[in-house]
C-alpha cells in the first residue's frame, strides 16, 4: 500500500512538472487593452454607433488575422454620452486597465479630449485625436503625449477656404462667408485660422453660432438671409446639421453653395434630411464605401463570422463606418511601428505606444498593402508634427451618396502652423513646461 502511494505520488509529481514545463506555451497572448470612452446614447449616439463600431470591428478583423504581431487587442467601452464629465469619469474608471500596456485613447469628442490633455501626460496614456480635438497639440515638442493626427479643424478650414477660392477663380475677394458653427469648443476650433484667411484673401466673415445641440436654428438663419453670405461653412455636429440643411431648404438658400466640416458631412446627416440635403458638400479625411478592399474584407471575415459589432449592417461603408475603421488602423500602424522597435509580438508600454505615434510612417504603398487605398491620405509624424497629413477631399451629395469632388486638398500651412506653435508656445509658458528639442529626439 505505501509503496502504491508513493508510486502515486512519484507519477503525479511527473504530471505536475510535465504541465509546469507546458505552461509557457499554453500562457494567453499578450493583450494591449484599448479604453473606448464611447457614445451610442444621446443626441450623438446614431454618429457614435458607427464610429465606434467601425473601431470595433477592425479590432476583431486584426485578431482573427492573428493580432498585432500576435498580441491580442481588448477593450472596453463606457459610455459618455458625449459629456465631458461623463468622458473624464469613464477616463479615471477605465484607466488602471490600460496603464500596464495601453491602445491609444480616442474620445471622439473635442471637448473631452480638452480635459484629458493633462491628465494623460501624468498616466502616460497617449491621447489620439484624429480629425478633432486640439489643434495645438500639433507641436509635439510642448505636447509629446497629445496627437491631433491626419488632419486637423485649422488646416481642414483652410483648406475649404482653398477650394471655395479655386471655385471663385483664384480670388475671394470682396466675398461673404457665413461660419455656423456648434457653439463648443469643437466649434470654436477653426476660428482663428478663418479669421487668418478672411484678412489675407479679403473676405468678410460672418460668424454664427449655434446653441447645442443645433435644433433650434430659426434666428441663426434669419441672419444669414439678411446678410446674404456667398457660401456657408457649417461645423456642425449630429442634429445641428439635419436642421441646418432643411432650414436653408426653407429659407431658399442653395445648399451647393453650402460646405460643412467632416463632422457635418455624413449620411447620417444628409439621409434624415431628404431632398434639403442635395447639392450639399463637405470635406472629408476618408471616403466612404466598400470599394476600398478592407472594408469589403471586413465585412466578409467579421460579419461572416458573426463577430460584426454594427447592429445596422447598412452602415457598413459608410462615412462615419469608414472613419472609425481608419482611426483604428491608423492606432495598429502606431502599435507595430514600436513593436518593430522595441520588440514584435510584445505589448507595448504607453511609452513605446507614444513613439511608435510619433514615427509613423503611412506611406500610399503601406496603405495599398493593407487594402486601405484612398481610405485617407498619408500620414508621416514627427516631434515637430503630430498631425502627419493636413489635407482633406470635397465631396457632394447626390441625393443617394456621396461623390468625390477633388484629389486631397492640402491647407495653407505656412499661414496656419505659425498659428498653432504659436498658441503652444503660450500654452508652454503659462503651465512652466520646457519644449522638447526635436532635433534630438529619434
Amino acid at each position: 500500500m505505501i509503496k502504491t502511494f508513493k508510486q502515486l505520488a512519484l507519477a503525479s509529481s511527473v504530471a505536475l512538472a510535465c504541465l509546469g514545463a507546458a505552461a509557457p506555451a499554453a500562457q494567453a497572448a499578450e493583450e494591449q487593452f484599448f479604453p473606448l470612452l464611447s457614445y451610442r446614447v444621446g443626441p450623438y449616439g446614431a454618429n457614435g454607433a458607427s464610429l465606434f463600431g467601425g473601431m470595433i470591428d477592425y479590432f476583431n478583423y486584426i485578431n482573427m488575422k492573428g493580432g498585432i504581431d500576435g498580441v491580442k487587442i481588448t477593450w472596453e467601452e463606457c459610455e459618455t454620452e458625449y459629456n465631458n464629465a461623463k468622458g473624464v469619469e469613464c477616463y479615471e474608471r477605465l484607466k488602471s486597465k490600460a496603464q500596464k500596456a495601453p491602445g491609444p485613447l480616442h474620445p471622439l469628442s473635442t471637448g473631452i479630449s480638452y480635459a484629458l490633455a493633462d491628465k494623460v501626460v501624468a498616466d502616460k496614456i497617449p491621447l489620439v485625436m484624429m480629425g478633432y480635438g486640439l489643434t495645438m497639440a500639433v507641436d509635439g515638442s510642448v505636447f509629446p503625449w497629445a496627437f491631433p493626427l491626419v488632419t486637423t479643424y485649422q488646416m481642414q478650414a483652410s483648406a475649404i477656404i482653398k477650394f471655395l477660392k479655386d471655385k471663385e477663380k483664384g480670388s475671394l475677394e470682396g466675398k461673404k462667408i457665413a461660419y455656423l458653427y456648434h457653439d463648443s469648443a469643437y466649434g470654436k476650433e477653426p476660428i482663428l485660422a478663418l479669421q487668418a484667411e478672411s484678412r489675407l484673401n479679403k473676405f468678410t466673415l460672418i460668424e454664427i453660432p449655434v446653441p447645442h445641440p443645433g435644433n433650434e436654428q430659426g434666428a441663426q438663419w434669419q441672419r444669414i438671409r439678411q446678410e446674404k453670405p456667398d457660401y456657408v461653412i457649417m461645423w456642425g455636429w449630429g442634429v445641428m446639421n439635419m436642421t441646418a440643411l432643411k432650414t436653408a431648404q426653407k429659407m431658399g438658400y442653395p445648399r451647393d453653395r453650402m460646405i460643412g466640416s467632416w463632422w457635418s458631412g455624413s449620411e447620417e446627416d444628409t439621409v434624415p434630411a431628404g431632398e434639403a440635403a442635395k447639392g450639399y458638400m463637405s470635406a472629408t479625411m476618408n471616403v466612404a464605401g466598400k470599394s476600398v478592399p478592407l472594408i469589403a474584407d471586413i465585412e466578409k471575415t467579421v460579419y461572416g463570422a458573426g463577430k460584426g459589432n454594427m447592429q445596422d449592417k447598412s452602415k457598413i461603408g459608410s462615412i462615419l463606418y469608414n472613419r472609425g475603421v481608419a482611426t483604428a488602423l491608423v492606432s495598429v500602424e502606431a502599435i507595430r511601428t514600436a513593436q518593430a522597435k522595441f520588440g514584435k509580438g510584445k505589448a507595448m508600454t504607453g511609452e513605446q505606444v507614444r513613439w511608435g505615434l510619433e514615427h509613423l510612417n503611412l506611406t500610399e504603398a503601406r496603405l495599398k498593402e493593407l487594402g486601405a487605398s484612398g481610405l485617407l491620405p498619408e500620414v508621416k509624424t514627427s516631434c515637430s508634427n503630430h498631425e502627419g497629413s493636413g489635407k482633406v477631399k470635397i465631396q457632394q451629395w447626390d441625393g443617394s451618396k456621396w461623390v468625390v469632388l477633388t484629389d486631397w486638398i492640402e491647407g495653407n500651412k505656412a499661414l496656419i502652423h505659425p498659428l498653432f506653435q504659436a498658441d503652444a508656445a503660450k500654452y508652454a509658458k503659462e503651465k512652466g513646461i520646457t519644449p522638447r528639442d526635436c532635433s534630438k529626439e529619434k
